[in-house]
């Protein structure tokens, strides 16, 4: 392309299905078939982009991006982009699933969720909602160096949720699994199971007491844990927000930030829900160190954040055909060697805090606030009291220096994450952490 100093193309194949039963009532099914392409084309230091639908002009496409960048350079130039070079991807251990969600009739996948919404049915729930998704992508990659790939990859999940009520009080219980895998997922993570467990944790809810707030020693569960991980650290690490100013974690790589115990890796190799096998950018996936000992070692990168700020690209990503962004894939917090026996024998008067009811992050302020599905009291050691509607705020810094035990039991749990209006897929995950002091928000 003239005047063009990089580009690159990416289109994607891909057909999802989703159903949703709602009381045990069929409420949707719905199968999308999509395929389009991203083209990006750069030009000094501006990026020209253009997105098309269905079966679409290659070099119609290139030319548009490439005026795009051209015309945005040339009105208002910009310090010139460089980006890391990278090599053509390899292929390997791509995930292998065992049931292809596509040869299982919809009859049978109905049949299913609505066995798993009545097994969450229990008496006193008021309500309950089944969930299942798969979907099944083909990416190609190609850029101006030549590089030519492409993966094809089956995800799939489901969520149930059980909503129980009484006297005006209402609380909920929800249990998901997602994963690169296919039907199988269901017998292995015991969905029936799963359904039931939902049910209970509302029923408990209900009779729980309302938490009082204030200042203590807590215990945080592997999902809990690992939500801290992915929002309070796994972002502020995100390169373009750490060059946008956004991002408490500026100008402190080498740094110790944390205790010496913590030691948190993003890893899209990892056969979880944020596996990829290169990124948007074509840059082969590969593990990236975060925080080693306590210290901060890295950013999570793009070719374009990694020139300018120095580690490793490969968390470039995008939903489905828009601009590729830097974005997390499987964040967690490795193993110590704490047993959670040890952890609650270190605490007379504390919180054990389980589950994620979600919470919001400020990664330039490195403040968050995270609400819990549940929690106990910790009374001399002991678990007692069930306490609802607890919640868990503080400094990302402070929480990461106060932490005294890392255990290991550690947990994946997936989701999807959002950032500039783009959902992709992830998993977080963490052992049980003993936090020595930490804000506790209740009633």
């Amino acid at each position: 392309m003239k005047n063009v100093d990089f580009y690159d193309v990416r289109v994607v194949n891909a057909t999802t299905t989703s159903i949703l039963i709602d009381n045990g009532n069929v409420e949707e099914i719905s199968v999308n078939y999509t395929r389009g392409g991203g083209i990006r084309a750069l030009c000094g230091g501006s990026w020209g982009f253009t997105s098309a639908d269905g079966y679409f002009d290659e070099k119609k496409a290139l030319n548009t991006a490439s005026e795009l960048a051209s015309s945005m350079n040339s009105r208002s130039p910009k310090e010139k982009v460089n980006l890391t070079p990278i090599r053509k991807p390899i292929l390997k251990d791509l995930p292998r699933i065992k049931i292809d969600p596509r040869d299982i009739s919809i009859e049978e996948k109905v049949k299913i969720l609505k066995e798993m919404s009545k097994r969450a049915k229990l008496e006193g729930i008021s309500s309950t909602s089944v969930i299942y998704s798969e979907s099944e992508i083909k990416v190609s990659y190609t850029n101006i160096d030549g590089i030519d790939c492409e993966y094809e990859l089956t995800r799939s999940g489901f969520a149930v949720t059980a909503v129980a009520s009484e006297n005006g009080v209402y609380q909920a219980g929800r249990k998901s699994k997602f994963g690169v895998k296919g039907y199988e997922i269901f017998d292995e993570a015991d969905a029936l199971e799963l359904a039931t467990i939902a049910a209970h944790d509302a029923l408990e809810l209900i009779h729980a007491k309302p938490a009082k707030g204030g200042s203590m020693p807590v215990i945080l569960d592997q999902e809990l844990a690992g939500v801290f991980v992915h929002e309070a650290v796994g972002h502020a690490s995100e390169a373009d927000l750490v060059l946008e100013g956004s991002s408490i974690l500026d100008n402190m790589i080498g740094q110790q930030i944390a205790s010496p115990l913590i030691n948190i890796v993003d890893d899209p190799t990892l056969h979880e829900y944020g596996y990829f096998p290169f990124d948007d950018e074509g840059t082969q996936s590969q593990r990236t160190t975060i925080i080693k000992d306590g210290i901060l070692t890295s950013f999570l990168h793009s070719r374009e954040t990694s020139a300018k700020l120095g580690g490793e690209p490969g968390h470039c990503r995008c939903q489905g055909y828009s601009m590729p962004i830097v974005r997390m894939s499987n964040t967690y917090l490795e193993n110590g060697d704490s047993t959670f026996e040890e952890m609650l024998e270190d605490i007379d008067n504390g919180m054990y805090l389980i589950g994620s009811r979600g919470g919001q992050v400020n990664t330039g302020e490195g403040i968050f606030q995270f609400n819990a599905e549940k929690a106990y009291l910790i009374e001399k050691g002991e678990i007692t009291t069930l306490m609802r509607d607890v919640s868990l705020s503080g400094k990302t810094l402070e929480i990461l220096n106060n932490v005294t035990h890392v255990g290991n039991d550690l947990k994946m749990n997936s989701g999807r994450c959002g950032k500039g209006g783009q959902l992709v897929p992830v998993s977080d995950g963490s052992p049980h952490i003993s936090i020595s002091k930490a804000v506790v928000g209740g009633a």
